[in-house]
């Protein structure tokens, strides 16, 4: 069944005191293509991030955004106070010159080197990174169901277009044989004035010879089975692949190349307006398809 490419998932979760939120969106695109937005903490795991996401998605282009908030962090903090002792007597030898300036120490502290952040410890980081890539999943699996609900609505419409495709062309397969008979009649009549007019004559093989080959040069008995062949192979790729976006849409280009030359060749003017309504049909399959994984 098919798989729009259209799609949003979320997942969250506290762990140890840690909470952590994943928002994956996907929308179409040629190929696949992802933007991961992650803390710097968690940037190692990107490849395993990227693996996962392509896993999940063949085709589209996704946004992973990812928020990390920790009450309990373990990574140490501490003052150099060596740094902060040169501030402060550099500062006291500016305070003789400058009596009036009063600094706080909020001030100072937020000076380079003053302060100092300690690595966070490896079962730190691993508790981190296995919360992500469990959200990431998680996010995944909704997205995905997302992406298959809306690629049933898809194949809904499709079917839709699909069957009035199907009705107009049977139309045409019953009125193309009386197309020949029609102009063989009108060729006939008109022939047979002029000769009147003129007092010539014309043997019938003569105008049997002319409307041979305007029957064949408005034979369009192969297109139309192309045509009905094409419908059939889309339903088929529809209903069995999952991951069919690129050969439906040439599929439909096929269809549509059909359609222009039935038209083309037909030389009446009933199935000329059953022809528009199929490209009409074939036009927004080919809209509906751009949505298709």
């Amino acid at each position: 069944m098919l798989n729009s490419m259209t799609g949003f998932g979320a997942a969250t979760a506290d762990d140890h005191g840690i909470s952590c939120s994943v928002e994956i969106r996907a929308v179409n695109n040629r190929f696949f293509k992802s933007v991961l937005k992650l803390p710097d903490r968690l940037a190692m795991i990107e490849p395993e991030i990227d693996r996962i996401l392509r896993e999940a998605i063949a085709r589209g282009s996704v946004v992973l955004s990812m928020s990390v908030k920790d009450a309990t962090s373990t990574s140490s903090v501490s003052i150099n106070q060596e740094v902060l002792k040169t501030y402060i007597e550099q500062i006291r030898t500016l305070e003789k010159s400058f009596p009036t300036s009063k600094v706080e120490l909020a001030s100072i502290l937020s000076l380079p080197g003053v302060v100092e952040a300690g690595d966070d410890t490896e079962e730190y980081v691993a508790t981190h990174q296995e919360l992500a890539l469990k959200l990431v999943k998680q996010a995944c699996v909704k997205m995905s169901e997302m992406r298959r609900k809306e690629g049933e609505a898809l194949w809904a419409d499709l079917k839709k277009h699909l069957e009035l495709i199907r009705a107009s062309l049977g139309k045409i397969n019953e009125q193309a044989p009386q197309v020949v008979k029609a102009y063989h009649e009108k060729l006939k009549a008109r022939v047979n004035q002029m000769v009147s007019d003129a007092k010539l004559s014309l043997s019938d093989p003569d105008l049997l010879k002319e409307v041979a080959l305007f029957a064949d040069r408005a034979d369009i008995s192969e297109e139309i089975s192309r045509l009905g062949g094409h419908l059939d192979q889309f339903i088929a790729v529809c209903e069995k692949e999952d991951q069919a976006g690129r050969k439906l849409d040439f599929i439909a280009q096929e269809m549509l190349r059909e359609a222009n030359t039935i038209a083309s060749k037909a030389n009446d003017s009933g199935i000329a307006r059953l022809t528009v309504d199929i490209k009409s049909c074939i036009d927004r399959i080919k809209e509906q398809v751009q949505n298709v994984e």
